[in-house]
């Protein structure tokens, strides 16, 4: 019993890691944005936001969650302040 639990969390862990590898919410990413740059362009680094929303010609998009994220407000679809956290 003790084995199975040991070879699933094995497993668990193993995907997880994985799919951290694969993250686009890096230091690196980050550092590619710049002011100015379109929606489009942000995306092609980030990949889709996880969450956008705003009002009156304003959207605020966030990519990741929890500890690590990047932050972009854009306004006409143009970034005017963007900030991270855990990276």
């Amino acid at each position: 019993m003790i084995a199975k639990i040991t070879k699933l969390f094995i497993v668990v862990l193993s995907a997880a890691l994985l799919l951290m590898g694969c993250s686009k919410i890096t230091k690196e990413n980050y550092d590619k944005i710049s002011m100015g740059m379109s929606y489009d362009e942000v995306v092609s680094i980030l990949g889709d936001a996880d969450e956008c929303g705003g009002a009156v010609g304003v959207e605020n998009c966030s990519w990741g969650g929890g500890e690590m994220y990047i932050k972009v407000n854009f306004v006409g679809k143009k970034v005017v302040l963007f900030s991270m956290k855990g990276l």
